[in-house]
């Protein structure tokens, strides 16, 4: 006999004795004793894993929610200041109306004066529109940081004056609730 039928026939005795072996095991029968324990510890994994996962699509939703809150505020004060370069390149000549119109009150021409005060009046309820508000100050006001632009001060002509607004060199402009121009004041000391 050749080497590789002794191997071959090894080889065969070996899984007929396996085969037997395998055969002579008990089969595995179902006992309800042994499988409650398991069917409760695998439910109380499943319900946490489940609990995870509904404790992550929760947060999950909560910070999808909050995206759009601000997002869309995010929009609406984009919206509401668009046009806040173009209303600044406009107020110089805001301030040519206004200093026209002093000009033109002095001329005996009443009637250009009232052309020119129709176009100023116009002109600015457009602007009103768009969102431009002037920021009404008057002299005796008391100074804030926050809101006005202290030029120069000056001494103050009474001490009531004093950390109070003595003249308004320039008129402020809010769009919407931001100031796109302080108006700049002069400060009694």
């Amino acid at each position: 006999m050749s080497k590789k039928n002794k191997i071959e026939d090894l080889e065969d005795v070996m899984s007929e004795e396996q085969n037997s072996h395998l055969q002579e095991e008990t089969p595995i029968t179902q006992d309800d004793t042994h499988t409650e324990p398991l069917k409760e510890t695998l439910e109380s994994q499943l319900k946490d894993e489940l609990a995870k996962e509904k404790d992550k699509f929760l947060r999950l939703f909560a910070e999808f929610e909050n995206y759009k809150k601000r997002t869309s505020k995010e929009r609406m004060d984009l919206f509401k200041t668009a046009g806040q370069e173009v209303m600044t390149a406009l107020l110089p000549v805001v301030d040519d109306f206004d200093r026209a119109l002093k000009e033109l009150a002095k001329s005996e021409d009443k009637e250009m004066f009232k052309g020119v005060e129709l176009i100023n009046i116009k002109f600015r309820e457009i602007l009103k529109s768009k969102g431009l508000e002037e920021i009404k100050v008057k002299a005796g006001e008391s100074f804030d940081a926050e809101v006005h632009e202290a030029i120069s001060q000056i001494p103050a002509p009474s001490k009531k004056m004093k950390g109070k607004i003595i003249d308004v060199v320039e008129k402020g402009f809010k769009l919407g609730d931001r100031i796109i121009r302080h108006p700049k004041v002069v400060v009694g000391n």
